[in-house]
């Protein structure tokens, strides 16, 4: 983070938590950090709404949550209420570019739109 924008510091910290294998089997803690519009062109190139993204993430198994390492993350706020941010990750032997952008509303910033694009080496 090349910023010290306290959006942008917000914006981390919610991506950060939404990388942590026990937030991310928490329906709750997950539906608390995604904006009711959210969609996500996922990694394997399926597109995620909400619903989906919080039922699929529920039912994932501890092996397969395992910890995600994120890379070289970045943000810049765009608008007033509107926070990019970039970073790679690596997860089970995975590695992706990801770009996420976050929306403050009254009730904080939330993730509204997310993309991953796997990439080797």
């Amino acid at each position: 983070m090349t910023d010290r924008d306290p959006a942008v510091e917000a914006a981390v910290q919610g991506e950060l938590r939404l990388l942590d294998p026990e937030v991310r089997a928490s329906p709750e803690l997950v539906g608390a950090l995604l904006h009711p519009e959210f969609h996500e062109f996922g990694a394997s190139g399926r597109h995620w709404d909400r619903a989906s993204i919080i039922a699929a993430l529920a039912g994932t198994s501890d092996q397969e949550a395992g910890p995600i390492a994120a890379f070289g993350m970045k943000g810049v706020r765009l608008a007033p209420d509107v926070v990019h941010l970039t970073f790679d990750t690596e997860h089970n032997d995975g590695r992706a570019h990801r770009s996420s952008l976050w929306r403050r509303t009254p009730s904080g910033w939330l993730l509204y739109f997310h993309q991953a694009t796997p990439f080797a080496g």
